[in-house]
């Protein structure tokens, strides 16, 4: 059972804090470019189009661009051969900044990056490139086939597939991400009163990340209050708090390109037994999620421990949604833990656990955290949990 407690929300780990402290002096947190981890991942994409059966691969989403490269960019492509030198296409508004984060990747300036690249790999003999087809638009496809060069099939989401496991660098960064959120979301909470409405609540708590370190928010703030916590993703509006409300807010920082996420759902005044019922319920729900996320974990199975108990306690059709998701250089990544998906858990792949109860025409009760699924001793018989604000029912 999830205790109810009146006091504030506390503080965020010692180490976390250590961790903010050590990096208050970067603002704009510019992320030094990596060129060994980057010449690594290559070459595990190499192998994944190898064994693809074509020549190279034209990786054109901006996520997977900048995870093989380190290159920030709106306008970026790499030609990923299975053999033979990549080439990094970008336009002159990025040029220098590939120039320096990507010293050991041939580098072609231009405005059309994948006609160029396409141009290119006619020229070098490549003859069968596999495109991102969950990315390309069909008008773009269209453009590339016209210019008579390679021929181009699917690659599938080969890159998306290395990205799930996360080096140890990775998950520092997506550690001081939700270090940054926990600690302003428990800082936010301080301000919840009568009054307030959920779109002010919203910036605030969005001021606080960025005020914190933040380079971005990872996803548009959710702030539902009262009935509005039916709705899963609500928008924040003018509706103002009130005596009685449960507040659900599901935020997350972005920090060097990681995003974290996180959803607390709080009382504002003694909450109603229904409400206490609901939130004991989803509570109980999110730990056996988490116990079950280990290495080796069939998703389903992971989706199922936790929605079997809000089933069998008459609440199924409630909770619609999947239980969690991946997350790193996107907010919503591979795997995603729900019910009908296929695929394993494996060690040092971050994850949601995000149960919920939507009520119609009432309220709403959500709990989300980020951990990491983690292999051997250092997991300890759970996962590493990275959003540390209190899941106990804060009464506000």
């Amino acid at each position: 059972m999830a205790m109810i407690t009146s006091a504030r929300p506390g503080e965020a780990g010692a180490w976390r804090s250590a961790l903010l402290t050590r990096n208050k002096h970067a603002q704009g947190h510019t992320v030094v470019a990596m060129p060994e981890i980057h010449a690594a991942r290559r070459a595990g994409a190499r192998e994944k189009v190898a064994a693809h059966g074509a020549d190279a691969a034209l990786i054109t989403s901006p996520a997977n661009v900048r995870y093989l490269t380190g290159l920030v960019s709106s306008n970026a492509a790499l030609l990923l051969p299975a053999d033979g030198p990549e080439v990094l296409a970008t336009d002159s508004r990025y040029a220098a900044a590939a120039e320096r984060d990507c010293p050991d990747v041939e580098l072609v300036v231009e405005r059309f990056i994948e006609l160029a690249l396409a141009t290119l790999a006619a020229a070098r003999g490549l003859r069968t490139v596999a495109f991102e087809a969950q990315e390309m638009t069909v008008e773009r496809h269209q453009a590339l086939a016209d210019t008579g060069g390679p021929d181009l099939i699917p690659l599938g989401r080969a890159i998306e597939e290395l990205r799930m496991v996360k080096d140890e660098a990775e998950i520092s960064l997506l550690a001081l991400a939700c270090a940054i959120t926990s600690e302003a979301c428990s800082d936010a909470l301080a301000s919840v009163r009568p009054g307030i409405t959920e779109r002010e609540f919203a910036v605030l708590l969005e001021r606080s990340m960025i005020d914190r370190g933040a380079e971005a928010l990872a996803f548009d703030t959710i702030v539902a209050s009262g009935p509005n916590g039916a709705i899963p993703h609500h928008s924040p509006g003018s509706r103002p708090f009130a005596t009685g409300d449960l507040i659900t807010i599901d935020c997350g920082a972005r920090y060097g390109g990681y995003h974290a996420d996180m959803t607390r759902t709080v009382a504002l005044g003694a909450p109603a037994g229904w409400q206490r019922d609901i939130y004991a319920l989803v509570a109980a729900a999110q730990q056996a999620g988490i116990k079950a996320a280990r290495p080796g974990a069939d998703v389903g199975i992971v989706d199922a421990a936790a929605r079997d108990l809000i089933a069998d306690a008459g609440h199924d059709e409630h909770f619609q949604h999947a239980l969690g998701h991946g997350v790193g250089l996107e907010v919503h990544e591979a795997p995603i833990i729900g019910y009908g998906r296929a695929g394993t858990l494996g060690d040092r792949i971050p994850v949601t656990v995000e149960p919920g109860i939507y009520l119609p025409g009432e309220g709403g009760v959500r709990i989300e955290d980020t951990l990491v699924v983690r292999a051997g001793a250092r997991a300890a018989g759970s996962a590493d949990l990275l959003t540390t604000t209190t899941r106990e029912l804060l009464v506000l």
